[in-house]
């Protein structure tokens, strides 16, 4: 059989995935292009012609990812900042949108020698270990209640320490705990967390309802029980001028703000807006 142009196969990826009711047909299909031809995806255009088994490879994939299981299952990575963490069955999928909290953490860790940052939720430990990295002067605790999603971060904290990161630790604990972390009172720098925050019932797209772990995705009736105790955590934790960022579900754009502004501890309480122009987190320091 003759070599095919890879646009081809890109395009009619993409009006699968398309047809499927995936979001970003185009960005997902140059993705699984990269990742079986083993290129960065800016690197694509420098390909223009693939053998019949790479078609074949592609179309697998196309077809498990036109059935609604997660892109970052099929090429095994998801990325944050500079690095890639590994996830995978019973582990919540990062989002995109949370590199915009992790913008804004670095960001008020300027100037600050050694600081020590918490990640609540930490998941699949991809907040924790990307702070690393961008800060290797840093101590990182990162905690999370489930063991599946803990030995997905362990993986993942072993593989950017055996990259030369400097290692977070890991910690088996309950974020709802009043006494998380008590060592650490009026010492944290920053915390971040990326929390279940989706109010039980709402309908959710397959790739959430199926793979990812509902205790990860829903919070109560109205999605703020984890964060009730996130922002109660995070005002006893937060040295003066300490910070805290909490993601959250797009309704909550007043209401976490306003548990926030209800510790008087926490000043400068602000909302933000995902690239969606959606309210994707919520912020606040120490006064």
């Amino acid at each position: 059989m003759s070599r095919q142009p890879l646009r081809v196969a890109i395009l009619e990826a993409e009006r699968i995935l398309a047809a499927a009711g995936v979001a970003t047909p185009r960005n997902d299909a140059e993705l699984l292009a990269a990742h079986v031809l083993g290129v960065e995806r800016g690197k694509l255009p420098m390909v223009p012609l693939v053998d019949p088994p790479v078609v074949d490879a592609l179309g697998k994939l196309v077809t498990r990812r036109a059935r609604r299981e997660p892109l970052q299952h099929l090429i095994g990575t998801a990325w944050m900042g500079a690095i890639g963490v590994s996830v995978g069955p019973g582990v919540f999928v990062p989002r995109p949108e949370t590199e915009l909290m992790f913008a804004w953490g670095l960001a008020t860790l300027e100037g600050k020698r050694n600081p020590i940052v918490v990640d609540l939720c930490t998941g699949s430990g991809v907040l924790a270990l990307a702070t690393a990295n961008a800060r290797p002067d840093a101590v990182v605790h990162a905690v999370d209640i489930d063991h599946t999603a803990l030995a997905w971060a362990r993986r993942n904290a072993d593989a950017r320490a055996a990259a030369g990161d400097t290692p977070a630790r890991l910690y088996a604990g309950d974020v709802t705990d009043p006494t998380l972390f008590s060592e650490l009172d009026g010492q944290v720098d920053l915390v971040l967390c990326n929390p279940p925050y989706v109010p039980s019932g709402t309908a959710v797209p397959p790739e959430v309802a199926e793979h990812d772990p509902a205790h990860a995705v829903f919070s109560g009736t109205d999605g703020l029980d984890v964060i009730r105790c996130v922002v109660a955590t995070a005002a006893r934790l937060l040295r003066i001028d300490g910070a805290v960022a909490i993601e959250h579900d797009d309704t909550h754009g007043d209401s976490v703000p306003a548990l926030l502004g209800a510790r008087r501890v926490l000043t400068d309480v602000h909302d933000h807006e995902d690239l969606a122009g959606r309210p994707r987190f919520a912020t606040a320091r120490r006064g």
